[in-house]
């Protein structure tokens, strides 16, 4: 199977360097599209995969085809390359506001399409990529992007009208657990840890805590319940942040991301 790339940014090459680090694809089975030489340059001396200015070759060659544009060059490219791609070709998109229904009259022919969300963990193979699809994708087609998927993370099928609220709870929202760590080495070194020290103490706690969530699949409040000892320290802090609106906070600004989305979108 070859996969193709036109456009190959951070994320692009997250996923790229997951496929091959995963060993189901050689390099050989790879061909990249990009505007720049220099991104090309050093896409080839990185991972030595063939690489091309022209979208069409991609088009022509690739099984499975990413589409790792910015929002506003999918019409553009898809006018482009739209003859070019195989009837048999899966093509995924992976921006934010891109339909199905808008890329299905861009390319104005059958073609099988996923509608993909990976986040930026992707960057160290810890993402998780939120995906739909249209009715011409068939069960195998999905276990195969699935698996090519799962190179760089979790993956999470999903119907399409709920894609706008992604954001909220899987891309966007990393800004507010890197706030949490800075909030919380903040507190360290108010408390005299080394800063460092303090971000490392904060950052793996909080992976060590999603992965105590994601492995044993015990409620998120039964798992907190027992940290909290009966007239204990932490119970104090919990009370202190719900005093404080720590949840409040947390709904609300999924709620202003989804709008903002969602206006972005039409």
């Amino acid at each position: 199977m070859k996969i193709g790339f036109i456009g190959c940014g951070k994320m692009g090459q997250a996923i790229l360097e997951g496929i091959l680090s995963s060993g189901a694809h050689r390099k050989e089975d790879v061909i990249i599209s990009a505007k720049t030489e220099s991104t090309l340059t050093t896409i080839k001396n990185t991972y030595h995969v063939f690489v091309t200015q022209d979208n069409t070759q991609v088009a022509r060659e690739a099984d499975l085809l990413f589409l790792a544009i910015k929002p506003e060059l999918h019409q553009q490219v898809i006018e482009e390359i739209r003859d070019f791609v195989k009837t048999s070709a899966i093509v995924i998109t992976m921006a934010a506001g891109i339909n199905i229904e808008f890329v299905e009259k861009a390319f104005n022919k059958e073609t099988k399409i996923f509608r993909t969300m990976p986040n930026t963990p992707s960057l160290v193979r810890e993402g998780t990529t939120a995906v739909c699809y249209n009715d011409l994708v068939s069960k195998e087609d999905c276990k195969r992007v699935e698996n090519l998927l799962s190179s760089i993370g979790r993956v999470e099928f999903i119907p399409e009208f709920l894609m706008d609220s992604i954001p909220s709870i899987s891309g966007s929202s990393l800004a507010y657990v890197y706030m949490m760590i800075e909030a919380l080495a903040d507190g360290g070194v108010k408390q005299g840890i080394p800063r460092e020290q303090a971000y490392r103490l904060a950052a793996s706690t909080v992976l060590g805590a999603a992965k105590m969530v994601l492995e044993t699949m015990e409620h998120p409040g039964a798992l907190k319940d027992q940290v909290c000892t009966p007239g204990g320290a932490t119970i104090e802090a919990v009370a202190e942040l719900e005093k404080t609106g720590f949840r409040s906070s947390i709904l609300s600004a999924m709620e202003k991301c989804t709008e903002k989305v969602k206006k972005l979108s039409r």
